[in-house]
């Protein structure tokens, strides 16, 4: 079973939709009880990094997650926002990130861009995989997904970039380390591909 974190910062229901749709069994877990039967978690997240890490904060989820993903070594999916809390900190704000992979968030530098190119980066792009991993098994690369976000995630271990997408620089479009994945694009909105690695990521 699939636990998707609501803790007020992320687009829940689209997911939902999806796993119902798909006949995946899953919940949407406010407190860290509900979070009991679940083998998989996903992450999801929408606006400023800030304001997210305050409400999973506040939700009282963190610890639990801590120990989900720490001591237990059960899979997690960040979404968009939710991607970039897997990170130690974010160019966006002063919070402190959840850390489960050594990376910070970083605001697209402006000066790498052509004429076309605004933040934030919204619309469809597509992705280049830097290793085959199941997360994106059946999955169209160059159909790309769709993304909305104007700060991007930078490893400092190579190893943990799972596809690079180009917007004026290469950044890190997913990432894995163990157990911990992240994608910057929203799944939920990117249609079959999205579908597929959703579909993927309850099979893992």
């Amino acid at each position: 079973m699939i636990a998707i974190v609501n803790y007020g910062s992320g687009n829940i229901q689209a997911i939902a939709n999806i796993y119902g749709r798909l006949g995946v069994p899953f919940v949407v877990a406010t407190k860290p009880n509900e979070l009991a039967g679940a083998d998989r978690v996903i992450l999801p997240g929408v606006g400023a990094f800030d304001q997210a890490i305050n409400e999973l904060d506040a939700s009282g989820m963190r610890q639990a997650l801590d120990t989900w993903v720490l001591e237990d070594q059960k899979p997690i999916l960040g979404i968009c926002v939710g991607m970039q809390l897997l990170a130690k900190c974010s160019e966006e704000g002063q919070a402190r990130g959840l850390g489960w992979i050594d990376a910070e968030v970083r605001r697209f530098d402006r000066s790498t861009f052509g004429q076309t190119t605004q933040l934030p980066h919204m619309g469809w792009n597509t992705v280049e995989l830097a290793r085959t991993d199941a997360l994106f098994g059946g999955v169209e690369a160059l159909q790309g997904f769709y993304f909305l976000h104007s700060y991007h995630f930078s490893c400092h271990n190579p190893d943990d970039v799972l596809a690079t997408t180009d917007y004026g620089v290469q950044f890190a479009s997913a990432v894995r380390r163990q157990n911990v994945y992240g994608v910057q694009f929203h799944p939920e909105k990117s249609h079959q591909n999205g579908v597929q690695l959703l579909k993927n990521f309850a099979r893992l």
